[in-house]
């Protein structure tokens, strides 16, 4: 069964509306970006959320240091890492990594395959752009699985049940899609996509 992450949260009401909704993971933006969140307030968050709800905390392009001491403070399970980082810089995080590959207008499936080799992580994920609400032609992914895959960009209602039909990922990431603005969730649209997921 594809897992669905709930990126960009931001409040606690939001949390608890994509648990209650059925969200298997719920990220927190560390990094530059609309919906970024302060350490405080992420660990006042996932201090409250209930067992079994995988937390994800979101990084780019700074110290292994830092993402350490964030990642222990807030208490985030996982630690999602959406820039430039090499092989080398994720093996010095101490959580568990989802790495995001940047996937461009020409890459190819082979491209692909290129672009994640060397990377010993528990996941990656493929997406377009950082929050800017893009997709990608999906089908360059159909066939990777050496790690679990986590498709992202561009994501809605509309269109989740077409990419888990054609690639049944492991996960699925969310941000943009289900919101009314940057940072503030729609109920109705978490609960259709969510719903759109758990049809397949």
């Amino acid at each position: 069964m594809t897992r669905i992450k709930i990126c960009g949260v931001t409040n606690l009401v939001d949390a608890f509306m994509a648990v209650q909704l059925g969200a298997d993971a719920i990220g927190f933006i560390f990094t530059d970006s609309k919906r970024k969140v302060s350490p405080q307030i992420a660990r006042s968050i996932i201090r409250r959320l209930p067992p079994m709800i995988t937390t994800v905390g979101v990084f780019m392009n700074t110290s292994s240091r830092y993402v350490n001491k964030i990642a222990e403070y807030t208490g985030v399970d996982i630690v999602q890492l959406h820039g430039d980082e090499s092989s080398e810089y994720c093996s010095k995080i101490a959580k568990r990594v989802i790495k995001r590959i940047a996937v461009k207008r020409n890459d190819t499936r082979d491209s692909l395959i290129g672009k994640i080799q060397g990377y010993n992580v528990s996941a990656f994920l493929f997406d377009p752009g950082a929050g800017n609400g893009q997709t990608f032609d999906w089908r360059i992914a159909q066939g990777i699985s050496c790690r679990p895959i986590i498709i992202a960009g561009g994501l809605s209602p509309h269109n989740v049940k077409e990419v888990i039909t054609l690639l049944n990922p492991y996960g699925v990431d969310v941000a943009s899609g289900v919101e009314v603005l940057p940072g503030k969730k729609d109920r109705e649209k978490l609960k259709k996509f969510i719903e759109e997921v758990r049809s397949c």
